[in-house]
């Protein structure tokens, strides 16, 4: 079984009144208040600047949408998060914008390398935007991102 993820997470609120001038975009309710917005194709192409892919490390952070990331944090705290898993193996990423400047990573964890003490990339971001988990629970299960194995099924 694989899981892929590729999404911007903020508060539901700010996250759906942003996404409003983004016909392509796609919020999605998570837990503890937040909602999800996976990068499916046509949000990709809709955002994309020209400038290609990999802008700080992530694979699908569309060229010059930091830029929007960092205009968008001006409301709150704004999370890009990326995880690619097959098999139990894989990589995460993750960064959080906050009041228009990155002030968590970019965060990476290489496939096969075990997570810091903080918690995976995700779950590092996850808390900045004030998830809490319970004992026994990572903010990642917190929140429940673990109910789909696909980004584009928060939207289906």
């Amino acid at each position: 079984m694989g899981y892929d993820l590729q999404a911007v997470i903020a508060e539901g609120e700010a996250l759906r009144g942003v996404a409003r001038d983004l016909p392509a975009a796609r919020p999605a309710s998570i837990g503890q208040g937040l909602s999800l917005m996976p990068m499916t194709d046509a949000l990709f192409d809709s955002v994309a600047d020209g400038g290609g892919v990999g802008a700080l490390g992530f694979w699908r952070l569309p060229g010059g949408f930091e830029k929007t990331l960092a205009a968008w944090s001006a409301g709150g705290p704004v999370a890009y998060v990326e995880a690619e898993y097959f098999g139990g193996v894989g990589e995460q990423r993750a960064a959080v914008w906050d009041g228009g400047a990155i002030v968590l990573g970019p965060l990476h964890v290489e496939e096969g390398r075990p997570f810091p003490p903080a918690g995976s990339p995700i779950s590092q971001a996850l808390r900045r935007l004030g998830v809490v988990a319970s004992a026994g629970e990572d903010e990642f299960s917190a929140v429940g991102l673990d109910r789909h194995r696909h980004g584009g099924a928060w939207i289906d």
